[in-house]
């Protein structure tokens, strides 16, 4: 979504939030989502779906990456979806090292689990990079705007 985060101004990232109507609108939770589906499916047949307490696990981790940013998003607060992006970007972390471990034990053939990793991998830098544009556009989030009407009421 932002690719020099240094090189927005606050102008141009107002601009650009004012187009995310809705967390699905974000293309961070796009990608989550569709790391959440790829996980459903290595997970559903095979070997690996004869572990159970594992499947879970690795669903519950894929599910918290889209959920977090989907929550944080609807507070309406930077300062909250700030928070949340971190937990977001530490379930991507926890994803990246059970697709490990699902390589490591033969769960997962060289190719998926580099794919994967991979993809966790730039999801997570891309919830970093969304972090830094939002800690660095000084603006406070949705609920904190006051309506022109009350600004004009408040003078």
């Amino acid at each position: 979504m932002f690719h020099r985060p240094e090189a927005v101004s606050r102008s141009k990232f107002q601009a650009t939030m004012r187009k995310v109507q809705k967390f699905e609108d974000l293309t961070i939770f796009q990608k989550a989502r569709d790391l959440c589906k790829e996980v459903y499916a290595i997970t559903k047949d095979g070997v690996f779906h004869k572990d159970s307490r594992f499947v879970q696990q690795i669903h519950a981790s894929a599910g918290s990456v889209m959920d977090n940013i989907a929550e944080g998003f609807e507070r309406d607060g930077n300062k909250e979806f700030i928070n949340f992006l971190y937990i977001a970007k530490g379930s991507c972390g926890e994803v990246r090292s059970q697709i490990i471990r699902a390589s490591d034990v033969g769960f997962i053939d060289n190719e998926t689990a580099k794919r994967l990793y991979n993809d966790c991998l730039n999801l997570s830098k891309s919830i970093a990079r969304l972090i830094k544009s939002l800690k660095e556009s000084g603006l406070d989030g949705f609920k904190f705007k006051v309506s022109s009407s009350k600004e004009e009421n408040l003078t």
